[in-house]
């Protein structure tokens, strides 16, 4: 398998205004897709990312505003960490109170000043003030400058229940029941099965990279035993999605995770990415979808996100399809 690292990552959110607002003018990031959820079309799925966002760079959600509010915990994709050069630190530590948003005081992990940040559903965002090279442009943006602004992903955390066992089995990747609830199965499809590899390790936390590594390409597996159950519901991560550059590349992966029996989904045409959905030994949805065609296919980079963009097997629908849709101010 061929994995590049992260591609998007999407979560649940209620209120789809305030998650605009959130994610544009706090974060910075820019708004470069609006369309809707196509497997249920009365939902929105907004994206943000940079300029034109590239894969790696792309936070997702689908905003329901009568949606009760989750837990980020263990069993999850427990938080999406984003890349912003080290430093930056002072800048977002003074923003983060001048604006009143909810955050926690900066900690160090793998020698990066680390801010984790609550947006308003209370998902778990990471803003890693990263000592790596990150040559990622990040979005235009009046409210961050570019000198201190989110370069896209740096990793995703993955809390799962403690266990002594981090090492992986040298078993079928695809686990079994009596693996459902270890973390050593969701390690070994990580490591044997989508090319994942060791790059540090101290305490709960064990940090994986993909390719060439760096910020981007990193997964953490989180084993700490004060973490809580995680509860599904807004502010938590629907799935993670993985980055291969081509369909060649994604049928490979595909056989690869039907070989030790993953369950994975055919592929779905999402208009912007091809995807396949598989669910990792404790729960986690996951996905890998292609870099092309990206998010230019149906509109110009400079209108990105100011109309509503549907895929052509939706499009006859689109009157009915926008008078569902909440209004998005």
């Amino acid at each position: 398998m061929q994995l590049l690292g992260l591609h998007h990552i999407t979560a649940m959110a209620a209120d789809p205004s305030r998650n605009l607002a959130f994610y544009t003018r706090v974060l910075g990031l820019r708004f470069v897709k609006k369309s809707v959820n196509q497997d249920d079309p009365g939902t929105y799925h907004l994206y943000y990312g940079n300029h034109v966002g590239s894969p790696g760079t792309a936070l997702t959600f689908f905003p329901q505003p009568s949606l009760r509010r989750g837990r980020p915990g263990h069993g999850q994709a427990y938080a999406t960490a984003f890349s912003v050069p080290a430093d930056a630190l002072t800048f977002w530590q003074e923003r983060l109170v001048r604006l009143k948003i909810d955050h926690l005081a900066a900690e160090l992990r793998f020698n990066d000043q680390v801010l984790t940040v609550f947006d308003p559903d209370g998902l778990r965002l990471e803003l890693v003030f990263t000592v790596e090279t990150d040559s990622r442009p990040p979005a235009p943006s009046a409210d961050v400058p570019a000198a201190h602004a989110i370069r896209g992903f740096h990793s995703s955390t993955i809390a799962l229940a403690a266990s002594k066992h981090l090492v992986a089995p040298k078993a079928d990747a695809g686990g079994s029941d009596a693996a459902q609830l270890n973390p050593a199965a969701t390690v070994a499809l990580l490591t044997a099965t989508m090319g994942y590899r060791l790059a540090a390790q101290a305490g709960h936390r064990s940090r994986y990279t993909v390719a060439t590594g760096g910020p981007g390409a990193y997964v953490d597996i989180l084993t700490d035993p004060g973490v809580p159950r995680g509860l599904d519901g807004a502010g938590t991560i629907h799935h993670v999605a993985f980055r291969v550059a081509d369909d060649a590349a994604q049928c490979v992966a595909h056989t690869e995770l039907t070989n030790i029996g993953a369950g994975v989904s055919p592929v779905i045409d999402r208009a912007y990415f091809k995807s396949i959905y598989y669910r990792e030994p404790n729960g986690v949805l996951f996905e890998i979808a292609t870099d092309q065609p990206g998010f230019t296919v149906d509109e110009p980079v400079e209108t990105l996100g100011t109309r509503l963009s549907l895929p052509p097997r939706l499009e006859p629908h689109r009157a009915e399809i926008e008078a569902a849709l909440p209004k998005l101010d």
